[in-house]
């Protein structure tokens, strides 16, 4: 048994409804902080990115404390994503059932559940997310340190900061599709928001939608409670 995909933390617990503890309290601060750090760097930059979308600005106090908040909002983020990173790279690892969800995701979108492969803690599309943005946050935080002219700009040309000018755009708005993919699968799979804010699930949720965790879960806290088993993941 994989102990990857079962977190310190996951828990099932008896009842009407079972109850099925999915992240910490911890996880879910980390989760909302990264959140939070990524909307206002879409409502700062955009502010930057045409002239029309300047009036955006003045959520901040002006041009000047745009331009002065943003990169260090972009530090937050970075850091604060790293912390998820750290936390969930194991559970997001590709597995075979992923390629076959994957391919069936026509019966997702038409709520065929009994079409479907079980899957583990996350399925393929949210580990699309996981991996999109782990990779265009190392690109955003890479070329937005080329471009703080405040502290780098001793360190690179004019034609450098142009490329990354460049770069840093096209990745914030691809950062800003996944992060809309993100948020419409969140609301559109009834109870998912639930277990970031709540930081639990229903059992018929978790057999419904990520069966193969559940049962890793149940599984690993059973053996535990008789000596035995994996240890979970931190």
């Amino acid at each position: 048994m994989a102990a990857y995909d079962v977190h310190r933390g996951d828990a099932v617990h008896p009842g009407k409804p079972v109850t099925v503890d999915r992240y910490t309290v911890g996880a879910r601060i980390n989760h909302w902080i990264t959140a939070t750090s990524l909307v206002l760097l879409a409502i700062s930059g955009l502010s930057m990115f045409h002239p029309s979308l300047f009036f955006l600005s003045g959520l901040f106090g002006g041009g000047p404390w745009v331009r002065f908040l943003h990169p260090w909002i972009g530090v937050v983020l970075f850091f604060g994503f790293l912390g998820l990173f750290i936390r969930f790279w194991k559970a997001n690892l590709w597995k075979r059932e992923d390629g076959t969800w994957l391919a069936r995701v026509r019966d997702v979108l038409a709520a065929h559940d009994e079409n479907l492969p079980e899957v583990g803690k996350y399925n393929a599309g949210q580990k699309f997310v996981f991996w999109a943005m782990s990779i265009l946050i190392i690109v955003l935080i890479t070329s937005g340190l080329v471009i703080w002219e405040q502290y780098f700009s001793a360190y690179t040309t004019l034609g450098q900061q142009r490329w990354a000018l460049l770069i840093h755009s096209i990745a914030a708005v691809m950062a800003i599709g996944v992060w809309i993919i993100h948020v419409y699968a969140a609301i559109w799979v009834r109870g998912t928001i639930r277990a970031m804010t709540r930081g639990w699930v229903t059992g018929g949720w978790a057999w419904r939608h990520h069966r193969k965790w559940l049962r890793e879960l149940v599984t690993m806290r059973s053996g535990e409670g008789s000596g035995s088993g994996s240890k979970p993941a931190e």
